[in-house]
Parts: structure tokens; C-alpha cells; sequence
């Protein structure tokens, strides 16, 4: 009778512990999918115009295509847009040339753009970096989300707008890098259009990462 007791007792404090093992295991399967929906989710589409814009004050080469990416400087998922596009120019040498271009809020410091992914953009050869404040170039090329990324030609028509990534944060092999060394090595690509997975240029929530001047 006394082990019989024993073991009642002790049978209250396994169950419990089995329904904290439950209710964990959902949980953290619940932040899985979670997870993996957010990182699977495309950011709003931009709508960059067909033609190269007259007022932008980006730079362009004669005889080469141009590359334009729209970055958040504190967005995380760009770090793999700046990989991506460090690959996409090793195979478009002497072809194209590209340009980053970091959103920058009114009353932000310079400094407040010039971030790791700044410097990492600056290292790829071939690329130019420039700070856009008030967002003026963003405008103009109708992004909405950081990794917005556009190839215009040597005529200045637009041939490819998407992301340059599979999903957010995501590094590897993707169509929107595939198409756009394509085109420019071939004169032809499968795809003119892709997903962009990134912060919001325009979301005010993703502006406040440091300070504004004093």
C-alpha cells in the first residue's frame, strides 16, 4: 500500500511536466512556421519607371548596362542582396556597372547610413554606393523595399525589376540574379520580374534604428 501511494503522488507532477513538454513543442513549431512564413513573404512590388529618369542623379556608363539597387542601410535581410550582388558582378565584368543606393531620412546624419552593408557594398568592384537623402532616388525609381533591385540597358530601358534573392535573408542561387546575368552577358534572360524580399523603404517604424541629428 505505501508504494502504491508513492507512485499516486508522484504521477500528478508527470503529467504536468508532459503538458509543459506539450504546450513548448507547439509553441516553438508555432514560431517555426511563423518563421519560415515571414521569410517566404515578398515585400510590396515596386514599380520602377520604363525608361531611365531624366532627374536621377545616378551615374551611368556609355556602352554598359546599369544596375541599380535600393537599399535600407539597417535592414537585415539586405546583407543578402549586397552578397548576392557582390557574385552578379563577378560574372558581368567590363558589361555593367551597378550602384547602391541607401535611403537616408530627412534630419538623419550621414553617418546613419554609412552601416556595415554600406562598407560591404563599397568592397564589390564595379560598384558605386551613394546616400539618397529624403529617399528623392527611391522615389524616382519607384521602390518599395530595400533589395529593390532594376538592369537598364545601354539605352536606358528598363529590362529586369525584382529582388536578387530567393527569400528573405535568404544567400544562394535565384532567379533574379540568374536573369540579370543573363541579359547582360547574353542580350536575353527567362525572366523580366521577381519577388522582393526586404524592409520597407517607407515604413516609418524601420527609419528609427539610431538618432536623428540634434
Amino acid at each position: 500500500m505505501l508504494e502504491t501511494r508513492v507512485e499516486d503522488r508522484g504521477r500528478p507532477a508527470g503529467l504536468l511536466m508532459a503538458a509543459i513538454c506539450l504546450v513548448w513543442i507547439v509553441a516553438v513549431g508555432a514560431g517555426f512556421r511563423a518563421l519560415l512564413n515571414y521569410s517566404a513573404a515578398p515585400a510590396a512590388p515596386g514599380s520602377p519607371p520604363e525608361r531611365w529618369p531624366a532627374a536621377s542623379k545616378i551615374p551611368r556608363h556609355a556602352g554598359l548596362a546599369t544596375i541599380v539597387v535600393m537599399a535600407h542601410p539597417h535592414c537585415p535581410c539586405t546583407a543578402a542582396t549586397i552578397g548576392e550582388l557582390a557574385l552578379l558582378m563577378a560574372h558581368v565584368q567590363n558589361r555593367a556597372a551597378a550602384t547602391v543606393v541607401f535611403m537616408r531620412p530627412a534630419g538623419f546624419a550621414q553617418s546613419w547610413a554609412e552601416t556595415d552593408l554600406w562598407q560591404d557594398a563599397r568592397n564589390i568592384p564595379g560598384v558605386t554606393v551613394l546616400s539618397d537623402p529624403s529617399g528623392v532616388e527611391v522615389a524616382r525609381f519607384g521602390a518599395q523595399a530595400s533589395g529593390q533591385t532594376m538592369l537598364y540597358d545601354t539605352a536606358g530601358s528598363l529590362q529586369f525589376s525584382g529582388g536578387i534573392t530567393a527569400a528573405r535573408g535568404h544567400s544562394g542561387d535565384n532567379i533574379g540574379r540568374s536573369a540579370i546575368v543573363s541579359f547582360v552577358n547574353t542580350g536575353t534572360a527567362e525572366t523580366t520580374r521577381t519577388s522582393v524580399f526586404g524592409c520597407s523603404l517607407h515604413d516609418s517604424a524601420t527609419r528609427s534604428f539610431s538618432e536623428k541629428t540634434p
